[in-house]
């Protein structure tokens, strides 16, 4: 039984569960993102605004796949920036896959990772993004064995350990130099 208890509560087990799900999110964002760098349409381009007219084409009918607000967020913000936003997303999935698979800033990657999928999700595009963004949410609830195997194992205890974090306060007394008494 304890070795049973064992296998899912202590991170060096659960890691490698973790691991295996940072690798294939990662790995997905990886490509999408090195593809669309790749076309040289994407850096600088205007990529995106095909992907965001199909959105808008998906706003219509009698239960319409695109939502109102999202639709005035495609045309007041998005397409306005097409070639902002067309940068964005090729360098932000390439950024987002390549954290995962190193396990550096896993969470903050997970979370913006997510954050794509429902912007994905909100433009009418279900494809894999559901899952993937379960899986990237899962990650940012996961205990510390979500990065376990990564860099962050050593990164996040060395920045807690420069930057003071965690550590009791001291009273103000304590850090003033004492006088000599006379």
């Amino acid at each position: 039984m304890g070795t049973l208890k064992a296998v899912f509560t202590q991170a060096k087990y659960t890691g490698l569960f973790w691991l295996v799900l940072r690798l294939f999110v990662g790995y997905e964002f990886l490509t999408a993102g090195w593809e669309k760098i790749e076309s040289g349409k994407w850096i600088g381009g205007n990529a995106i605004g095909g992907f965001l007219k199909g959105a808008l084409g998906k706003a219509t009918g009698e239960h319409p796949e695109v939502q109102g607000w999202y639709v005035d967020l495609v045309n007041n913000v998005f397409l306005p920036n097409a070639a902002l936003f067309s940068t964005l997303v090729a360098v932000g999935e390439t950024l987002v896959g390549l954290a995962l698979i190193l396990g550096i800033f896993t969470k903050f990657a997970a979370i913006n990772g997510a954050i794509m999928n429902l912007a994905f999700l909100g433009a009418g595009t279900s494809s894999s993004n559901p899952q993937m963004m379960f899986m990237q949410v899962a990650m940012v609830f996961a205990g510390a064995g979500v990065a376990y195997y990564g860099i962050d194992r050593f990164l996040m205890p060395f920045i807690a350990r420069s930057l003071h974090l965690g550590q009791a306060a001291r009273p103000a007394a304590a850090l003033q130099t004492p006088r000599p008494v006379r």
